[in-house]
């Protein structure tokens, strides 16, 4: 099931962020992509709070990405990491290639 999820969200043209309402890196990653003015349709924060299988979406988040922490960050169907890569990406301008690939700028 929470595969499922997972998989149903992380798509080629879009950025995905997993999150929780109480994490303060989490609405710095939605913040900093908020940025780009992304195209309609072209990201899906997901907040894992108050799902029933959270921990499931942690652990299989664990198995793809190395990482249970949130925010996990995909992009494009890429993972890129937590908040701290993903500004990184921004900094080194990678971050608005991959968008531009991906058709979200």
């Amino acid at each position: 099931m929470a595969e499922q999820f997972v998989k149903s969200k992380i798509t080629p043209n879009k950025v995905v962020v997993f999150g929780k309402s109480s994490c303060p890196y989490c609405h710095k990653a939605v913040d900093l992509l908020k940025g780009f003015n992304l195209k309609p349709g072209h990201f899906e924060y997901i907040d894992l709070t108050n799902l029933k299988d959270m921990e499931a979406i942690q652990d299989y988040l664990l198995q793809i990405t190395g990482a249970r922490t949130v925010p996990r960050i995909f992009v494009g169907g890429i993972s890129v990491g937590g908040f701290t890569d993903l500004d990184a990406l921004k900094r080194s301008g990678e971050l608005e290639l991959m968008l531009k690939k991906i058709g979200a700028l």
